[in-house]
């Protein structure tokens, strides 16, 4: 029904539009109520756009939606008649309205949550559309026009128009410059309302964890972290948290794009993970949100198709260092070895300590460093980033920084070369966060740093540590050995040409230096049809696709924290679940 909504309010809009549509019997009738069929020509203009906008939202079953749109066909079927135009849309309108109102009970999902931000996303759109669909008005009324005005001329009109005011082109026909006048009016109108009633509606931030909401997570994790390496970064401030009934279970998530994005598996008591997983469900059907999961362990995967009837893509693999299994004796471990010894000989020393033994000048040093090298001025990050660096209540991380100071250093400069944060996995483990180097530090910088941390790690009693995700490891693997099909060298093929813009091969041979284990992730979702959009909402998610405020609006909607992303350089992998 959507569709068919929309197509209705598209033949409103390009009736009232191109009035060279109407055969001659139409311009006779109209003739004896010109003043009826210029306004209804205007108001059919404004009903055919709302009915555009709103048929997306009907699409997926938008209860305000629907209860907009029976009220809206019945009125556009009512101007067709006034104007004399296509009677058959009439009729298209009226059939649609029966449909709409005999499957009522189809149309239950709520309005998505919103921000007052909408309103100026709203003004801008609607007054390029309206500009634009004003000159196609000027200019498909030249019929009318006194001789061919220019460019220019139509321009001011439209400019002038919107806002009620008469321009300098001039009409020989008053009928025409009354539909002119009344149909640009009635866009700026339209424009100027809709962004006031967005702006003055309540709102309501779409992602925001409350600190009563943080202290559940963390009180579920401390019980409960070892189960997944991904766990901590529920405690990323711009999601939402849903709980099981019991209180035991919770699931975070950010609503992008019509998508509810979850990463990771459900925090807390397996046994309470049915509990919150119904709830997700229950919340993505009462707005019609597509569920997905980005992420998910094996046992995660399991539940989740079982319980929300879901199914699940090996994605990529997460790569794992058991500690005590770590060495950097032996043939395998060979170039490891050898650049890890040709850069402490170039000077570099590491520090490996907790966030809470760190002062805060250090930390400073340290949030200002990896701001500094980050490769994009978009802070990436969603499942695998904390999105902030030093706050007091992640005084458990663990930070390992690289020490050189340049040989051109000017006084005081900061000796930091490279930067690795790690969050708690648990008592006994740390997961990656962040990994960023200076651009001009020596290559090979981001190995010696993660082999210092390894070998810290029994000071620090862990026992276990999660690398980087690469995506589609197991197709790159199987794709260079010998006796490969022709399908997966060609899929394997492409992974790499992608490998140009995205770390896909280079995150695989970085992490297979330190023979991880790996660990295998899943993508869970509805239906296949379901996953461009999915991957489309990861992707900006990750910050990989951006919709960005103009700097100077920008600093309005920060708020305390920052996604992570990686420095570019040859050598180093961010640790995101986005390739």
């Amino acid at each position: 029904m959507g569709y068919a909504t929309a197509l209705v309010g598209l033949i409103d809009i390009v009736g009232a539009v191109a009035p060279h549509l109407r055969d001659s019997r139409v311009r006779e009738l109209a003739n004896f109520l010109p003043g009826v069929n210029t306004l209804a020509t205007a108001a059919s203009l404004v009903v055919g756009i709302l009915l555009l906008m709103l048929a997306h939202a009907l699409r997926r079953r938008k209860q305000r939606a629907w209860k907009a749109v029976v009220v809206l066909l019945p009125v556009g079927a009512v101007l067709e008649v006034l104007r004399w135009h296509h009677r058959g849309t009439a009729i298209v309108a009226i059939a649609v309205f029966l449909v709409l109102l005999f499957n009522r009970h189809e149309f239950y999902a709520l309005s998505d949550p919103r921000t007052r931000w909408r309103a100026l996303w709203n003004f801008v759109a609607m007054s390029i559309f309206s500009f634009g669909l004003g000159l196609i008005i000027v200019s498909s009324h030249a019929h009318a026009l006194g001789g061919e005005p220019s460019f220019h001329d139509r321009w001011w009109e439209v400019a002038w128009g919107l806002f009620g005011i008469g321009g300098p082109i001039h009409y020989t026909d008053h009928r025409v410059h009354d539909a002119v006048y009344y149909s640009l009016a009635s866009l700026g109108l339209f424009t100027a309302v809709s962004t006031v009633w967005l702006a003055t509606k309540p709102s309501k931030p779409i992602a925001e964890l409350s600190s009563d909401e943080e202290h559940q997570v963390r009180e579920l994790l401390t019980r409960h972290g070892a189960r997944d390496s991904l766990g901590y970064f529920a405690l990323r401030r711009d999601k939402s948290v849903i709980f099981s009934p019991s209180g035991k279970a919770a699931i975070a998530y950010r609503v992008v794009s019509g998508v509810m994005l979850a990463s990771g598996d459900p925090i807390g008591d397996v046994e309470a993970w049915p509990g919150a997983i119904k709830r997700f469900m229950e919340e993505a059907h009462r707005y019609a949100w597509v569920p997905a999961v980005m992420g998910c362990s094996e046992v995660g995967g399991e539940v989740w198709t079982r319980e929300a009837g879901l199914d699940a893509l090996e994605i990529g693999d997460e790569a794992i260092v058991e500690v005590e299994d770590f060495t950097l004796e032996g043939r395998a471990m060979r170039n490891v070895r050898q650049m890890v010894k040709r850069i402490e000989r170039a000077g570099y020393e590491c520090r490996v300590r907790r966030v809470d033994e760190l002062t805060e000048v250090e930390r400073d040093q340290i949030r200002y460093a990896a701001d500094a090298w980050r490769g994009t001025e978009t802070e990436r990050g969603f499942s695998m980033a904390l999105g902030r660096f030093g706050d007091p209540a992640d005084e458990g991380c663990v930070v390992i920084t690289a020490h050189k100071l340049p040989e051109d250093a000017a006084p005081g400069a900061s000796d930091i070369r490279a930067v690795l944060h790690f969050v708690p996995w648990g008592k006994d483990g740390i997961s990656l966060e962040l990994m960023r180097r200076d651009r001009d530090a020596d290559p090979g910088l981001n190995e010696l740093l993660i082999v210092k941390a390894l070998q810290a790690c029994p000071e620090l009693g862990v026992e276990r540590v999660s690398l980087n995700f690469a995506m589609f490891r197991s197709a790159l693997a199987r794709g260079e050995r010998i006796g490969a099909g022709p399908v997966l060298r060609a899929w394997r093929g492409l992974l790499v040409f992608l490998s140009r813009w995205f770390q896909i091969e280079s995150l695989y041979k970085f992490n297979a230096k330190f023979r991880p284990i790996w660990e295998p992730r899943f993508l869970v979702y509805p239906t296949a049809r379901d996953l461009p959009r999915i991957g489309l909402s990861a992707l900006q998610a990750e910050a990989f696709i951006v919709m960005e405020l103009p700097r100077s609006l920008r600093r309005f909607t920060r708020r305390g924290g920052s996604r992570t992303e990686v420095a570019p350089g040859p050598d180093v992998q961010p640790a995101t679940m986005a390739p």
